[in-house]
């Protein structure tokens, strides 16, 4: 077996090697003697010549082994593709212009034990990509670019928002009560104190604790959990910035919306006109503002509204193969009827605004539109990037809104909020007029990167467990 070192001393990247040394020319040596380690991806022999392509976290440089001056030739040829190698050896070009580093002196620091796929062929097999992503990232270019790139959205999101005053926060991802988000919870038991607990479908409540405490802008970027469905666009368990600004509104947050998407494209795509599923998107600043009911009328022909009987507005329902339940208001019927007609026919970013309140436990209600809300959802190619609103401040329509949530619970609607006593308190020291978002980041990198399955861009997705003999 391999004697495998604890440690070997690099000097150099290839990144850093094709930055310094691109434009020697060709058939010279550099005279330039480095380190390099990573894994071979490729290799092939010509005569008395090896030739292989080492790759790093950085990129990837081509090595030049030559039998009469590379040590154990036979054993650099004998190397299996996915072998983790360190090389020392002069840079240099060949005489066909390939940057190269001459293997001078070789060691394996870690044998593949399984066949490696060549970075030409890949992976096809998407499940394959998706369970052993630790090879994916290796040998599909476009995967490993799509994680950088979901790097630095986060690192600009931060930065971008510290700029501008907001305080990045930790919350607790085990709560005593499934709360801030419509959304079936993940439970588990708690040994010592003997009591149920769940994982957070959302920060919200108790960032908005700390906005009664005093932090007037605060943001998480926080992971969250959900017991439902998976789909393309869904992943039980995903990533959501959340942030609270104090003396703002929802329009306010639309602004800051727009504005943040706007950057990141710009910083990560070079450009706010993107492609996405094969069509173009253009993600530039200013975003469309239109209302839940005036978008239903457009799509539908049909204008409906609150105060409609409910027998009217659930054979509308109906109509549209949409599955009504007994316990449903109105409110919720005309929710569905848009999220049937409307939502997914949507391609160019829209703020679909004003919300009925049925719907919207945590929204302050609309300063202008009876049973409606101040709350907006971001909804681009289709599919809903951001949910956010003026926030709900009164503790004694906030206990209201929890009790109908419950009364829903009862009735059989498995998502709805229970109320929270604490949160209750929190308001009743009172809370200032507040903005609150929440955007989805991996949909967000989803449409920054063009990928159409979250799966992509989430380096570990939920999967069924394998078995393994």
């Amino acid at each position: 077996m391999t004697e495998i070192p604890y440690r070997f001393e690099r000097t150099a990247t290839t990144a850093a090697i094709i930055e310094k040394f691109s434009d020697i020319e060709d058939g010279t040596e550099s005279g330039t003697t480095v380190s390099i380690a990573g894994r071979l991806m490729l290799r092939r022999e010509q005569g008395k010549l090896a030739f292989g392509v080492l790759a790093d976290s950085d990129g990837r440089v081509q090595l030049f082994a030559r039998s009469n001056s590379t040590p154990d030739f036979e054993g650099f040829t004998g190397l299996s593709l996915g072998d983790w190698i360190g090389v020392t050896g002069q840079v240099m070009k060949t005489r066909r212009g390939e940057l190269s580093v001459s293997v001078d002196s070789w060691q394996i620091l870690a044998e593949t034990q399984r066949p490696f796929p060549d970075k030409w062929h890949g992976i096809s097999d998407p499940d394959l990509r998706y369970r052993q992503r630790y090879v994916d990232l290796w040998v599909t270019d476009e995967a490993r670019a799509v994680f950088a790139a979901r790097s630095k959205m986060m690192s600009l999101t931060r930065r971008w928002l510290e700029d501008r005053d907001f305080m990045e926060v930790e919350t607790p991802i085990f709560h005593p009560i499934a709360g801030g988000a419509a959304a079936r919870p993940f439970t588990t038991h708690h040994n010592a104190l003997d009591t149920e607990l769940y994982l957070r479908i959302a920060p919200e409540l108790y960032l908005k604790r700390l906005t009664v405490g005093g932090f007037e802008r605060v943001f998480e970027i926080a992971r969250v959990f959900r017991n439902e469905g998976m789909s393309n666009r869904h992943n039980p368990e995903f990533t959501m910035l959340e942030l609270y600004q104090a003396y703002a509104d929802y329009t306010d947050i639309m602004e800051l919306v727009e504005q943040l998407v706007e950057h990141l494209a710009l910083e990560i795509c070079g450009t706010t006109d993107v492609e996405w599923d094969g069509r173009p998107l253009s993600l530039a600043a200013p975003w469309r503002r239109a209302s839940m009911i005036d978008l239903i009328e457009e799509h539908t022909g049909q204008r409906f509204a609150l105060d409609q009987p409910i027998e009217e507005l659930r054979a509308a329902a109906v109509g549209f193969e949409v599955a009504v339940e007994d316990y449903w208001g109105p409110g919720k019927v005309l929710l569905e009827i848009y999220e049937k007609t409307v939502e997914g026919n949507l391609w160019e970013p829209v703020f679909v605004t004003d919300y009925p309140a049925e719907v919207s436990p945590l929204s302050r209600d609309h300063r202008e539109l009876p049973g409606f809300t101040e709350r907006f959802e971001g909804i681009v190619a289709g599919r809903e990037v951001c949910n956010a609103f003026s926030e709900l401040v009164d503790p004694v329509v906030q206990r209201e809104r929890f009790e109908a949530q419950e009364a829903d619970r009862a009735s059989g609607d498995e998502e709805a909020m229970a109320v929270d006593h604490d949160y209750l308190r929190a308001l009743e020291f009172g809370m200032p007029p507040t903005g609150g978002l929440g955007i989805g980041m991996d949909r967000l990198i989803q449409l920054l990167t063009g990928s159409t399955n979250i799966r992509d861009v989430v380096l570990f997705p939920t999967l069924r467990p394998e078995v393994f003999d």
